[in-house]
């Protein structure tokens, strides 16, 4: 079926003609023989398109259309009428219609408008669902009290133009609460820039940040705005703010006392209206003492403080987590969702959580795709917990290779995947254990191939 069809006019003729048309090409089709009806109708069954005469025996058309706007239609509507008027077309355009025909109506110019339209309404329909799985997949789930006061002070704290700072683990969700503090702001209707400060190299961090000029250094072979700019009127994440060079903070210092902001290579100064949130899963009091962050920026980013608390403060939640990651995983690959027993449950809750929500959401996920049965009980959810015997760390093998270098790659390998097994993929926790800096973590990861 190509799609659903609504015909709102007082004449049989003209809704049997136009039936007649659109069911030969494959469209479903309704008829109403009065604005009255058909607004019922429309109410009924959400139609891909309306067909709408001007001129009707009760409520005119335009009428019509302006209450289909008001009960929340949001799809295209073409007008008809055989008494056209300029009067008529601009004010139906001005309510919302997608199009007006004259009569009498001519098939061609029919088939061709309708088809439009109700590719048009397809278009809306699918980006309405994944706005609606985006929004979803953001939602903060959990309603222990440590999450029924996170989400209070985010209610406060969002309207205002203030700086935030979210402090908390790794893996508890910091980008969700960035992302509800933007939405619940005056400026959710504007840009949201995200940037994992950890993830990019020491080297390209300020020309991803500010922006570069062509020929500002080796590679730089066109002009390159940076986030800051793109985010111009709404709010920039700086996720693991910590991991920045004192080079880099003392610029973001500028940009939030000043608004400034410098592209490399240019003497230019751009104004930028950006609210700045940061996270750190570090203490940055301890940073600052060994002069790895800048006191005055600390200052200026923690003017109003978030903590998010880790998983084990709120394993009330972990149930209603563990249901939400069932049902994301179940509709993102086209699969049933299992069904996790008093027992699977259990299991979860005796868990540890070193990696909080998101080795939650890793077994889970885990759970999906490797259990083949619809329902899951404490043996399948110890079988897929780190550290359990299904998931067993292998001792360590004699490392292989001619010179020593590949000898101590291929045991760097080893002990990396072995870390990340151990901390259920959890990058600052290795970067942690290992006492490193996780930029040179994630380089290495990336060189052996490990997620």
């Amino acid at each position: 079926m190509n799609g659903r069809v609504l015909i709102i006019d007082d004449e049989d003729g003209v809704r049997r003609s136009l039936r007649g048309l659109l069911e030969d090409e494959g469209y479903r089709v309704e008829e109403a023989p009065s604005g009255e009806e058909g607004l019922q109708i429309a109410d009924e069954v959400s139609p891909d398109l309306i067909m709408l005469d001007v001129v009707l025996g009760g409520i005119d058309g335009l009428e019509v259309l302006a209450r289909l706007v008001e009960q929340g239609y949001r799809y295209p509507v073409i007008m008809m009428s055989g008494h056209a008027t300029l009067e008529n077309a601009v004010k139906a355009t001005r309510l919302g219609a997608t199009n007006f025909l004259e009569k009498p109506l001519a098939a061609e110019k029919v088939l061709a408008e309708v088809s439009t339209a109700v590719e048009l309404a397809r278009l809306r329909r699918e980006n309405e669902s994944l706005r609606a799985e985006i929004d979803h997949s953001h939602t903060m789930i959990g309603e222990s009290a440590a999450m029924q006061r996170l989400r209070e002070r985010i209610r406060k704290v969002a309207p205002t133009r203030a700086t935030v700072l979210i402090l908390g683990e790794s893996g508890t969700g910091k980008e969700l609460v960035a992302r509800a503090v933007h939405a619940h702001s005056e400026r959710a209707d504007q840009p949201f820039v995200q940037v994992n400060c950890a993830a990019i190299p020491r080297d390209l961090i300020e020309s991803e940040l500010f922006g570069h000029e062509k020929g500002a250094f080796t590679g730089a072979i066109s002009m390159h705005r940076g986030r800051f700019e793109q985010a111009d009127g709404g709010s920039i994440f700086l996720d693991e703010v910590a991991d920045t060079s004192l080079e880099v903070q003392a610029r973001l210092l500028r940009v939030l006392q000043e608004g400034e902001v410098q592209r490399v290579g240019s003497e230019k100064v751009f104004h930028v209206d950006v609210r700045v949130i940061a996270a750190s899963n570090q203490n940055l009091g301890e940073l600052i003492e060994e002069g790895r962050f800048r006191e005055d920026l600390y200052y200026r980013l923690n003017v109003l403080p978030l903590q998010v608390p880790p998983l084990r403060d709120r394993r009330e939640d972990i149930a209603a987590l563990a249901r939400e990651f069932v049902s994301h995983f179940a509709r993102v690959n086209n699969r049933h969702p299992i069904d996790l027993t008093d027992g699977g449950i259990e299991a979860l809750l005796d868990s540890q959580w070193p990696g909080n929500v998101r080795e939650l959401r890793n077994a889970v996920e885990r759970l999906m795709i490797l259990h083949e049965g619809n329902t899951v009980g404490a043996p399948e959810v110890e079988e897929i917990l780190p550290g359990s015997g299904g998931q067993a760390t292998p001792p360590m093998e004699e490392p292989e290779g001619e010179s020593l270098r590949d000898r101590v790659e291929a045991f760097e390998a080893q002990l990396l995947a072995r870390e990340l097994e151990k901390t259920g993929g959890v990058v600052s926790h290795v970067a942690e254990r290992l006492n490193t800096d996780r930029a040179n973590l994630y380089r290495k990861l990336k060189r052996y191939g490990l997620k």
